[in-house]
């Protein structure tokens, strides 16, 4: 909750009393702890649905082989202790690392990663489950 200082003669607040955050733990700057986990929750929902998406199409056109609903069970279990990984890392700040902005690079460095995996993986495997499955049938 603010509390209220005494009147301002600068700024916006001019002759009325401007409210003050109190210094809390993320009261300032970006908390890197909540953005990573918010970037692997919607990198989870986005690869969850690519997988399927492109697990439907190959069993369509691959007569119905059991091969890639095989590769969405497996990668989608696969995936969560990935993700699970790059989350860790960042929980591991205290309060006043989680709000450092010099992560920032690293934050993004692991960002791009959780994306690639995201969007990229479900295509690369279901690829490779096609291509066996060709090798084998």
């Amino acid at each position: 909750m603010a509390k209220i200082t005494s009147a301002s003669t600068t700024g916006p607040w001019v002759g009325k009393a401007r409210p003050q955050q109190r210094a809390t733990p993320g009261a300032r700057g970006i908390d890197w702890r909540k953005r990573m986990s918010d970037t692997v929750a919607y990198a989870l929902l986005v690869y969850t649905a690519l997988q399927i998406v492109v697990t439907m199409h190959a069993m369509t056109t691959d007569n119905a082989s059991m091969l890639p609903l095989f590769a969405l069970v497996v990668l989608i279990a696969a995936i969560i202790p990935l993700f699970r990984h790059y989350e860790r890392q960042w929980e591991r700040l205290d309060d006043q690392a989680a709000t450092d902005p010099a992560y920032r690079a690293q934050f993004r460095r692991d960002q791009w990663a959780v994306w690639l995996f995201a969007i990229g993986l479900p295509f690369a495997v279901t690829g490779l489950f096609r291509a066996l499955g060709s090798l084998l049938g």
